[in-house]
């Protein structure tokens, strides 16, 4: 048992350590849970578009360049949002950039549900991407920021639990509302409306969540980082939990020992100054892994999530039956987070990142060449739920890589490239689709699966159970 009294004031340096000790408690849960109804409805955003794709084909009389710009308008407003938000919350905080892109998500999928044109629909899909783009990275970079290490893999694989119910909500509420037409409005706008709303709630909540403490320490917020480590050190001791002396500095792990003639990080710098900094010898190899993780991930993940109802229209089922064969598959979403919470910090995550990679080429090749409903359900289901082995471990991953000055700007910069290549995808793997059929779809995606597994096999650091760094 630590010796410290209630209400003691440690130095500044130890606010890392002192978080890495403390026990799970109340605090952690509470902030897991609010990130994760948060993630929901980033999850229900990303595969809005594609469950709607056939419905707005024929609503809007879509021609199939509308079709891929409906689709490719999210995702690239969401690669301009994980930019400029990362930067934001390296900048001003965690907490401020939370409030600000759920605000402008929820504004502009609002103006979605009345979009009287496609031109207007694009748009307004394009901004609330802006606003939703950086969800997924903030939720990491806090997360990794304020939980404890020894169980910082397993709470995040509940909070992404938690947001990747989204996805069957979006097919089971899609199947349910589109063949309606609730107070004269078409189900479809009732999707984009519901989106929005859930959100505002979301953002009253987290107005309750408090800034990062390593944060607050990294950019000079001393007092402010003391309170709050404090106030999680009293709520433990309340409780009755052990505090263990803080550790020391985990100098044998390559992710956080820096070379000493090497100046520390800075938050926010300038563009330029920044990618020198992330392709320096200390980072080079974790940004170019990190960056090609990112690139190629989104083939496989969203390239299902955004293109499974067409590929199941390719199959020749209509688009009720369609909406309702995905919301069966999608239901493997939320189950394959649930599975990765028991094997997150037991399983060393380059592992699990490069093993379930491999697992969603396997079970694609099935789904391609599925020929009855059972065998397409059972291999979608296999496919969703082997993709969230791999999304929550990648998550976690991603978020460790970088020390807490760079953190949301590092991490943010490369998953801004996952919106990119996901905005990049329907130009790519719908001619794919219509030209080669879906086994050759899901070749494409195979072989995109297996370099992503070998680049993170050979180049990745171990991180499991490490403390992540907060110095530069």
């Amino acid at each position: 048992m630590s010796h410290d009294t209630p209400g003691a004031v440690r130095p500044t340096a130890s606010v890392a350590k002192r978080l890495d000790r403390l026990p799970v408690l109340p605090t952690h849960r509470r902030i897991t849970t609010v990130i994760g109804i948060g993630l929901l409805f980033d999850m229900y955003e990303n595969n809005l578009s594609g469950t709607l794709s056939q419905v707005l084909h024929s609503d809007f009389a879509l021609s199939a360049t509308d079709v891929k710009l409906v689709l490719a308008s999210v995702f690239l407003g969401q690669f301009f949002g994980a930019i400029l938000m990362g930067r934001f919350a390296d900048r001003f905080g965690r907490r401020q950039a939370f409030l600000i892109n759920l605000a402008v998500y929820s504004f502009f999928s609002l103006a979605g549900a009345f979009s009287p044109s496609v031109g207007w629909l694009i748009a307004t899909r394009f901004l609330a991407g802006i606003g939703i783009g950086a969800e997924q990275t903030l939720s990491d970079s806090y997360l990794a920021d304020v939980l404890p290490a020894r169980h910082r893999g397993r709470l995040m694989a509940w909070a992404y639990t938690i947001g990747f119910c989204g996805v069957p909500a979006v097919g089971l509420t899609a199947m349910w509302l589109v063949p309606l037409e609730p107070f004269g409005v078409a189900g479809w706008r009732w999707l984009f409306a519901l989106g929005a709303l859930g959100s505002v709630v979301v953002w009253v909540w987290r107005r309750g969540l408090f800034e990062s403490p390593r944060w607050l320490a990294a950019v000079g917020r001393n007092t402010e980082a003391e309170a709050l480590t404090t106030g999680l050190e009293d709520e433990a001791r309340r409780l009755g939990k052990e505090l263990p002396e803080p550790g020391g500095r985990d100098t044998a792990h390559p992710l956080h020992d820096a070379p000493q003639d090497e100046p520390p990080a800075v938050s926010a710098l300038p563009i330029g100054p920044f990618l020198r900094q992330l392709f320096s010898a200390r980072y080079r190899r974790r940004t170019v892994q990190s960056w090609i993780l990112c690139l190629l991930s989104t083939v496989g993940y969203y390239g299902f999530g955004t293109l499974a109802p067409m590929v199941l229209t390719a199959k020749g089922y209509d688009i009720v039956q369609g909406l309702g064969y995905s919301a069966a598959v999608f239901i493997g979403y939320p189950v394959g987070a649930l599975l990765a919470v028991p094997l997150m910090d037991r399983v060393e995550r380059r592992s699990l990142v490069a093993l379930s990679a491999t697992g969603m080429a396997l079970a694609g090749l099935g789904f391609a060449f599925a020929g009855s409903p059972g065998t397409v359900i059972a291999c979608g289901f296999v496919y969703t739920l082997v993709s969230n082995v791999f999304s929550s471990a990648s998550h976690v991953f991603l978020a460790e890589q970088y020390p807490t000055p760079i953190r949301a700007q590092a991490s943010g910069t490369a998953y801004s490239l996952s919106k990119l290549t996901a905005a990049a995808l329907p130009f790519v793997l719908l001619p794919i689709l219509e030209h080669g059929g879906p086994g050759m779809l899901f070749a494409t995606i195979a072989a995109a699966m297996g370099t992503l597994a070998a680049t993170v096999f050979l180049l990745a650091d171990r991180a499991t159970g490490h403390p992540v760094s907060t110095e530069g």
